[in-house]
Parts: structure tokens; sequence; C-alpha cells
């Protein structure tokens, strides 16, 4: 479901009187009916009534802001105002220079602009229609000066004071209706945000700086009584162990951050409440404290969640240690007789104590080969609960890694001529110095050797590369294998690398037991190192080792790197 959008805020109107348009024009044409009936009277009256001859046409210039004070009835904004007390001003200093100023007989007319900028408000107009009076009285004084004193006119004089003043008048009234709906939709503003507040779930508390609760709204948690905050603040409310907690939270709200703690009632020790507290305003900079704000809310179901997690979790850990610690003896135990195996099948099988029928030879030999399978498997089984239980210990030596790798190749060597698999090793010419567990580091290069030549058929080929990248300090050792096997889906690459993990059809996995992978994957990691897969299926797969390892970074050398060719004389 979309959310409905925010309403926009105005921009022309002013949105705290948005019913004072209308009621500032009415005032605008009072205005203007007003002085165009005094400069009408003042016209016919001419006769009897001592005017000046200008005093009609300065008494029109002052009707004029009138007329344009209309466009309020379409038309509102704080530009607009602006506009109109322009307007006035320049009224007011033009008719002042007409008729005299305030010795004219026009005089009152100089505190229009004061005056339809108390109506037309906001309250910083109040300045600038000051300012325009005082033009207007300069304006008037220095007509004066240059055309010299006029006939004196009370009659003309009294009308515009009279209605500078009704005018006036009814500006405050304006302002103070004005100033009323502005208390009243603040009033109403705040009722609104007080119901909001205390319809809430939770309870929100307004603090002083040291934790003393000044308001409350909302619900208050059972747990969390609001009366003992107002008398003996939320610091004392809180159980003893969980009060520095508390502290700290208070600290870093004054401080202009947000905190979050969780902590026991002192009334409820068995209920957690979850408080989230924030500064209330920006800061001052002032003597006066920071007030803070705090919701809380009830965290016990939350909390027996989270501990009945951390306790399941503590559970399965343990159970996890003890399984690998029990595979770890149990594989020791299970090699020593399967070593009777292994060696009495090959005594047997070699004919040392004399001849046997071809039968019982050919049984001696799977008896063999499956008790090596079994015995790999063991190993592999001893090695993964090793590290699991973190009983495996590295024994960190300097070496060439070239030896390492050669000597793995030569181990796989048999399988692979077996199989028909082309095997090659991509080496630097120089040493290549790194320190890492020698037999890690041969199981590592054995394990990734012995799955590509597995899964690649007959007419493939395996390559093994070692080099380091970047310069010492900090090169790495990138190992890497790979082959033109059957490849890996993408649906399995992410599962492969964990215990017993396998991919493939059922063919394809009774090959191996999905530990050669992990294996390799938890060395890489004891070395701080990382283990990566690319794959396609049907092309075969590249398995790359990169371990922090190399301590004495080879110099650059001309031509490309050396090809060893794994062949029965190498």
């Amino acid at each position: 479901m979309t959310p409905p959008a925010a309403p926009s805020r105005p921009t022309a109107p002013l949105a705290d009187d948005a019913q004072g348009g209308p009621a500032l024009a009415a005032w605008h044409a009072g205005w203007a009916t007003a002085v165009g009936l005094t400069a009408l009277g003042a016209a016919w009256l001419g006769a009897d009534v001592p005017v000046q001859g200008l005093d009609a046409p300065a008494a029109l210039t002052m009707a004029t802001p009138g007329l344009l004070g209309l466009v309020l009835l379409g038309r509102d904004g704080q530009a607009v105002r602006a506009a109109l007390l322009a307007a006035w001003s320049l009224a007011a200093i033009a008719a002042a220079g007409l008729s005299g100023g305030l010795t004219g007989s026009l005089g009152g007319f100089v505190f229009m602009p004061l005056a339809a900028a108390i109506a037309l408000g906001p309250s910083r107009l109040a300045p600038f229609g000051a300012l325009a009076t005082g033009l207007a009285v300069l304006s008037g004084l220095t007509a004066a000066a240059v055309t010299g004193p006029r006939e004196a006119a009370p009659v003309m004089a009294a009308v515009s004071a009279l209605l500078t003043t009704a005018a006036a008048a009814l500006a405050f009234r304006l302002s103070a209706a004005r100033q009323t709906r502005r208390l009243a939709a603040s009033v109403a503003a705040v009722a609104q945000v007080e119901t909001v507040l205390a319809g809430q779930p939770g309870l929100t508390l307004v603090l002083d700086a040291a934790g003393g609760a000044l308001a409350a709204y909302g619900a208050a948690p059972a747990a969390l009584p609001v009366d003992p905050l107002f008398d003996d603040g939320l610091v004392a409310a809180v159980h003893a162990p969980d009060r520095p907690a508390v502290l700290a939270a208070l600290a870093k709200a004054r401080a202009g951050g947000e905190a979050q703690v969780r902590f026991a009632p002192r009334l409820a020790l068995d209920r957690r409440i979850l408080m989230v507290l924030r500064r209330l305003g920006p800061a001052t900079g002032g003597d006066e404290p920071p007030r803070l704000i705090a919701l809380a809310l009830d965290a016990t179901l939350a909390h027996a969640r989270e501990a009945g997690l951390d306790a399941a979790r503590a559970e399965a850990e343990a159970q996890n240690a003890g399984k690998s610690r029990f595979l770890a003896n149990m594989s020791h135990e299970l090699r020593t007789p399967l070593n009777a195996v292994l060696g009495f099948s090959d005594i047997m099988r070699q004919r040392l104590f004399g001849p046997i029928p071809d039968r019982y030879a050919d049984y001696a030999q799977s008896i063999h080969e499956a008790g090596g399978h079994l015995l790999d498997l063991i190993n592999d089984v001893l090695d993964v609960s090793r590290i699991e239980a973190a009983r495996y210990e590295l024994s960190i030596e300097r070496f060439d890694v070239r030896e390492v790798v050669s000597a793995a190749v030569a181990l796989v060597r048999v399988q692979a001529d077996d199989k028909g698999v082309d095997l090659a090793a991509v080496l630097p010419p120089e040493a290549l110095t790194v320190a890492a567990d020698r037999r890690a580091l041969k199981q590592i290069t054995l394990n990734l050797l012995s799955n590509a030549v597995k899964f690649t058929p007959a007419g493939g080929s395996v390559t093994v590369s070692a080099e380091a990248l970047g310069t010492h300090p900090g090169a790495d050792l990138e190992l890497t294998v790979a082959d033109t096997g059957v490849g890996v889906a993408p649906e399995d690459l992410a599962r492969l690398g964990r215990p017993f993990e396998q991919a493939g059809g059922a063919e394809q996995r009774a090959q191996g037991t999905g530990l050669g992978l992990s294996l390799v994957r938890s060395l890489a990691e004891l070395h701080h190192g990382a283990m990566s897969i690319d794959s396609t299926l049907g092309e075969g797969a590249a398995v790359t080792v990169r371990l922090p390892i190399v301590v004495a970074a080879r110099e650059p050398v001309e031509g490309e790197a050396q090809v060893i060719p794994l062949n029965r004389s190498a």
C-alpha cells in the first residue's frame, strides 16, 4: 500500500492567517472609500472650506493603496503584503509632498504606513511602516521649505486625523484578531500532539539533565510506574547493576547523541524496559541545562527471546564441540586397527610370505584399496574435527612453496596417469619463500589436485600454479588449481566448502566424502586466508586459495613463469 503523500507547505499564502485576507481587503476598501468621499467633499465645498488646490490630488493619491488592497481577495502572501506596504509608503511620501506633510491639510495621512504595517502584519513589517512614516514627514517638511508655508485648513486636517485614527484602530483590531487565531491554532496543535502522545503504546518522558521526570505521556509499562519518576527520578527506578548503563545513556543524550539502554526496573526485576533517549531541541550554548526526551517500551518478551536464543546457541556450540572432540578421539582409535589391516593386506597382495591364489590376491587388493580410502576419510575427519575443536596447531616455518607443490604433484601423478589426465604445474623460476605450516599447505595442494583429477575425464588437463601477488611486505600467495572436468553448477557453488557438502549427481557424489574442500577452506582460514571457486558446468573449475604468507617477494625476472611437465621421468 502506497503511503499518502505528505501535505505540501504553503509558500505564498500566510499559513497562520488564512482567514485574514478578506477582512484586510475590506479594511483597504473602506479606507479607499472614505478618502475618495473626503476628496469629493473637499472639491464640492471648495468655496466654503479653506483648502489648498493640491489637497484633492493628494487625497486621491492616498486612496490608491486602498484600491490595490482589493487584490487580497484573490491572492494573499508575504510578498503581496510587502508590496502593499511599499505602495502605502510611496503614497504617503507623495501625498505629504503635495499637501505639506504634518503642517498641511492632510497631516494625519503621514501615519498611514505605520497603520497599514500593523494591519498587514506580521510584526516584522512594523519597523518598515515606521520608517515610511518618517520619510513622509521628511517629504512634507522638504515641500514646505521649497514652496513656503501653506494656508491653514483645520477642517481637512481634522478629517485626515480622524480617518487615520479610525484606520489605526481597525488595524489594531485586525492584528488582535490575527493573534487570537494564531493562539487558537497553537492551542489546537498542542492538544493534537498531546492526544497523539497520550494514545501511543509506549511511555514518552520529558526529563531534566539528571533524569528527573518533567512530563509524561502515553501508556506506562506496568513495571515502570510514572509517579516515582516524578518524585525520585529515572535512575532511582532502575535496578542497581543497570544504573551505570542508564547514566551513560543520559550522558550521551545530553551530549547530543541518541542512546538506547535496556534495564530491569527496581520494582520488577523479572521485567525489562527498553529506553531511547535524545536531547530535546538543539544545544543553546547557555547556562540552562538541556532537557531530554525518552521513549520507554516494555522489552520483556524480546529479552526472553534473546535469552532463549543465546542459551540455544551456547548449547549447540557445546554439542558441536563435543562432537568434534568425539570424532577426533575416535579417529585416533580407528586408525590403529586400520593400519594393521592395511599392512597385512599389503603383505598378502605382494605375496611376501609365499604364493597365494590369485582370487585371494584380488581380495587383498580390494581390502587394501578400501582401507586406504577409509584411512583418507578418517584423516580428513580428524583434521576437520581438530580444526572445529580449536585443537589444530599450526607449525609455522619458512620454506620454498615450490617444494611443497612439487611434492603434492608427485603424489597425485600416478592417479592422473592412470586416468589419462594431463597434469602440469606453473611455478616461478625463483624461490618463493613463505612462512606457513608446511604440512597444512601440502594438504591444501594435495586435496585440490586430488579433487581436480578425480572429476576430470580422460583426455582432460589439470594445472596448478603458485605466484606472489604484491611486493613484500603485504604480499599474498595465490595457489590455483584449474581443471577441464565436469564443473560445478551455480546453485552448488555456495554449498561447497562446508563439511560433507558435495555437488553433482549421485554417481559423482559417490566418488568423494565432501571433506576435501572443507578442509582446504578451514586450513586457509587458519592462515588468515580465503578460498574461492570459479566454475562453469561442463567446462571445468578453478579453485583459488589466497594466503598472506609470503615473507620475501621474488625479484621480477624476464620471461614467463616456468612450466614443469609432470611425466614419469620428472
